[in-house]
This record gives structure tokens, sequence and C-alpha cells, in this order.
């Protein structure tokens, strides 16, 4: 087990580095930077440009030095927990994220929460049910939630809860009212993978022979169903529910700019759009780092979830990773 937490937490530093350096060579790469940009704005709007300022100005952000040298101050200040000043505000870039991250882990959390509650409802009950066509539309809901675009479900709540039967605000941020269309819009892709991988592992358990000696033995259809099928099919659906938490956190950029709402999506489209390369990968690292906690949390809780994933050693299996178990039961 010491074994294959050191080895996780190494692969956890791997994907925190990849994910700097790309999105690092990915705004690099970008035909401008945000300075030029700022200043070709003031330029349009007719104000003079002193050229010593701007230089001045390349010079405050790091932008007027090599490349490498770039990417190597940036690299270290980011291990120091350091990601600079933000360009746009001239914030630091810790200060605007922790400000961000609430509105977001609320939206995200809650989300995450009906994400489970509709996906094993859903799975539950199409795998439960005797009655074909109910069968066949409960397996249907699954692919018609992952193939509607988010930004389209937010955009019908808020024409019919919103607009029509004023049930709910339409934008801002406040109580449970407020947080519950943008909950039910980023809940819905994430749930109906859950149901799709939940229904198929139900169905290939209930066919399994131990099932069919609880049915000998008088067993309920229930009682299997809760007690034997439910928890041994439960393991790709688990795995994808942690996988999902980072799907949540990027799409929170698209509800949380449809719903109005101050959080990380919002601070990540505004930082993009102005090029603000600091904050940017300030919340691709925050992104990162969530993922791969949640997915070693999800490794370490296979074996309370089914007793036969144990550490390795004697007698035992390692812990599969998450994409692992995700391959093997679907």
């Amino acid at each position: 087990m010491t074994r294959y937490l050191g080895s996780r937490v190494l692969q956890a530093i791997g994907v925190l580095w990849a994910a700097f350096t790309v999105s690092f060579v990915v705004l690099y790469l970008l035909p401008s930077d945000p300075v030029s940009m700022a200043l070709d704005n003031a330029a349009a709007s007719g104000a003079a440009i002193d050229a010593a300022a701007a230089a001045q100005l390349q010079a405050r952000y790091g932008l007027d030095q090599p490349v490498l040298m770039q990417y190597w101050n940036s690299l270290t200040g980011a291990v120091r927990g350091d990601f600079g000043i933000s360009i746009a505000t001239g914030q630091p870039v810790t200060e605007a994220i922790a400000a961000a991250v609430p509105s977001t882990l609320a939206l995200a959390s809650f989300a995450l929460v009906l994400a489970l509650v509709f996906g094993t409802t859903v799975a539950f009950l199409a795998t439960y049910t005797r009655i074909g066509w109910l069968r066949t539309a409960l397996l249907s809901v699954p692919p018609l939630g992952v193939a509607v675009p988010t930004f389209w479900v937010g955009l019908i709540l808020l024409q019919v809860f919103s607009f029509r039967l004023k049930l709910f605000p339409a934008f801002g941020e406040g109580g449970f009212d407020h947080l519950l269309l943008p909950a039910i819009t980023l809940a819905l892709p994430t749930g109906a993978v859950i149901a799709q991988v939940l229904a198929a592992g139900l169905q290939t358990t209930l066919r399994q022979p131990f099932v069919e000696a609880a049915r000998a033995k008088g067993a309920s259809r229930l009682r299997i169903q809760t007690r034997h099928a439910l928890r041994l099919s439960s393991i790709p659906a688990f795995t994808i529910a942690g996988v999902l938490v980072g799907t949540l956190l990027a799409g929170s950029v698209v509800v949380e700019t449809v719903f109005s709402r101050a959080g990380l999506g919002r601070l990540t489209q505004t930082s993009v759009m102005a090029q603000d390369i600091p904050v940017v990968q300030g919340v691709v690292v925050l992104s990162s780092l969530v993922f791969v906690l949640v997915n070693l949390a999800v490794d370490l809780l296979y074996p309370i979830v089914d007793p036969r994933i144990v550490g390795g050693g004697r007698g035992g299996r390692a812990p599969a990773s998450a994409q692992d178990e995700v391959k093997a039961h679907v």
C-alpha cells in the first residue's frame, strides 16, 4: 500500500506539471500578450501610447524575458504557491481564486449530489422494473442527457422556470433558489453518465450465478438488487463519479456564464478573454489538483465499497486505478 500511495503521488505530481506546462505553452503560442492587447485597446480609443511605459509594463510582468525564463519563473513560483499578479486587475492570483472558489464549490457540490441521486435512481428503476416500455424509456434518458448541450439546458430552464413561471430568479447569487437551476443544469450530463454506467453494471451483475443462487434461496428481487447487485455494480459508477468531478469544474464555466454567477467559471472566462496568463494557470493547476485528489480518494475507498479489492501484498491484489476500473467494468 505504501508503494502504491507513493506511485499515485508521483503520478499526481506529473499530472500537475503536465497541466501547468500545457497551459503555459498554449497561452504562449497565442499571437499576442495581455499588455499588448491593453495597449491596442487604448490606442483604438484614441489614447496616446508611451513606448517607455509599454516597455515598463512588459518588464513588470516578465513578458520581455525569453520564453524559457518565463516558464521557469512561473513554474518555481507555482511550486511555492505563488502564481503572481493578475495582469488584468493587478490583484494577486491566489486572492482572486480564493474569492471565486466558495461560489463554485457550492455549485459543484450540490450538482454532484443531484447527479448521484439522479443517476442512481434512473439506473435502479431501469433494471428493476418489469414494464418493457418504462425500462426502454429509462434506459434512453442517459444518452439523451449526455447529448444535450449544457448551455441549452440552462437556457431552457431559465425560459420556463424563471421568465414564464417566475419560480426562481434568473441571475445572480443568493440562497437555495439562486442555486437550484444552475445545479440542475450542471448535474444533468454528469448524472446521465453515472446512470449509463451503473445500469450497465447492474445488468451484468444480475446475470451472475450468485444472483440465481439468491433467488433459489427465496430472496426477493428488491433484496437482491439492493443488498447484492447494487453494491457490486457501483465500482465503475463510483469511479466515474470521481472522474466527473473535474468535468463539473469545467462545466461551471458555461453554467456560471449562463446564470451570471461569480465563480471560477466566470473568472476563467474573463481571464482567457484578456489572456491573463497567471490567473489562467492558477485555475488550471487548481482544477488539476482537485482532479488528482478526488481520484486518489476514490482509489483508496475501493476496498470499502468492495472488500475483494485489497492492498497489494500476499494474497491480495493492488487497487486498480480509476481508469483501470472503468475499463474492467464497462
